[in-house]
């Protein structure tokens, strides 16, 4: 996830670097996540019954190798390349880590489980967006990919040691994915997904230029109030992911609620308040965001209990996919609007994944608690 990320905290400089806009920089962000979304549910076809451990490893080799391509762009079509390397090994650990809790811990820990291995998704933010803005501002955009690769490198050897085999029990079947539309709970899960994942990153893609235009950030400041973010978003991946586990739709409407609020008052705020209160709302953001990944997991594992691994093949896609579209739409109002139009843009998508939550079919509450 930091490696999907790592661009968000960079924007500035890499396209200042390569020559281009900041809604052509921001395509970095969108080809990895149509990659990943197309990525995700392809490789969980194609790996069959082989050993989950095995193929985690080989994927972290290739986030290993994209990270070090970018490091040496030369231009932003390289940059592009090396990001559609991430989007296929990022796209696949996400489809086949999402639903490993069940295999790994006893049916009474699968929701604390689920909620720590999310927690990387807001870990991410926490250490890997600051982190490598910072790393940016010190040693240039190039020295933060090159942390990275490194950093994957280091996962590779520790999944291979500390992860036991994990055979798969059966192979996911084309058929019993497309099978899991035909539920309502999950069609309502992945248009959940689909709008509040692309209005978050409609917006967030484009965070550093907004807080600099309109609350006249440093880059020193943007680096703090990324950690912001980051921290209130770990908070934020536990205290629902056990809130989730009782009530997944009283949760998102929760979730739903406070980043539209969030989002829309962040412009406002920096204009009145200066960068402290804009980077007060955006860690209220980031609180809401955290829970987004443990949440929406959790209401498509009990909404198809019976096929998680299809499930989640499903909505690695979709979330990726929303990833893609939101910040491609980001960066079309960016440089057609301004900071005003991603910010409404991302509001308003927040808006409806409030609307879906509320009008949509839940999964059963006896099942959420269940599993």
């Amino acid at each position: 996830m930091t490696s999907e990320m790592l661009p968000v905290g960079l924007l500035t400089p890499i396209g200042r670097d390569l020559g281009v806009s900041d809604g052509t920089a921001g395509l970095t962000v969108t080809v990895t996540g149509v990659v990943a979304a197309l990525a995700a549910p392809v490789l969980t076809l194609l790996i069959g019954r082989r050993d989950r451990r095995t193929v985690l490893a080989a994927l972290m080799a290739t986030l290993t190798a994209a990270n070090l391509l970018a490091m040496y762009a030369p231009n932003v079509a390289v940059l592009l390349v090396a990001r559609v390397l991430v989007g296929f090994g990022m796209g696949g650990v996400w489809a086949i880590a999402s639903g490993l809790a069940v295999r790994l811990v006893p049916e009474r820990r699968v929701a604390a489980a689920t909620s720590l291995i999310f927690s990387g998704v807001a870990a991410a933010s926490v250490l890997g967006v600051p982190a490598g803005a910072l790393v940016g501002e010190l040693g240039g955009w190039r020295a933060a990919f090159a942390a990275m690769a490194g950093v994957c490198a280091v996962v590779m050897v520790a999944l291979i040691v500390v992860l036991p085999p994990l055979p798969a029990p059966g192979a996911v079947r084309l058929g019993g994915v497309l099978g899991l539309l035909r539920r309502p709970p999950v069609c309502t899960g992945l248009v959940l997904v689909a709008l509040l994942v692309a209005g978050h990153f409609a917006a967030y893609t484009y965070v550093r230029p907004v807080l600099e235009a309109v609350a006249g950030a440093q880059p020193g400041q943007i680096s703090t109030v990324l950690l912001a973010f980051g921290i209130a978003g770990l908070v934020g991946n536990f205290a629902a992911g056990a809130g989730a586990a009782r009530s997944p739709r009283a949760t998102l409407l929760v979730i739903c609620a406070v980043l539209a609020g969030a989002v829309m008052l962040v412009p406002p705020m920096g204009r009145t308040a200066g960068v402290l209160g804009a980077a007060a709302l955006v860690a209220v953001w980031g609180l809401a965001y955290g829970g987004v990944s443990v949440s929406t997991q959790t209401w498509l594992m009990t909404a198809a209990p019976d096929a998680r691994e299809a499930a989640s093949a499903l909505f690695v896609g979709v979330f990726n996919g929303a990833i893609a579209a939101g910040s491609l739409a980001g960066g079309q109002a960016a440089d057609c609007w301004g900071t005003g139009g991603v910010i409404g843009l991302g509001g308003a998508l927040a808006v409806g994944a409030l609307l879906a939550v509320a009008l949509g079919k839940a999964p059963a509450r006896k099942t959420a608690a269940a599993h």
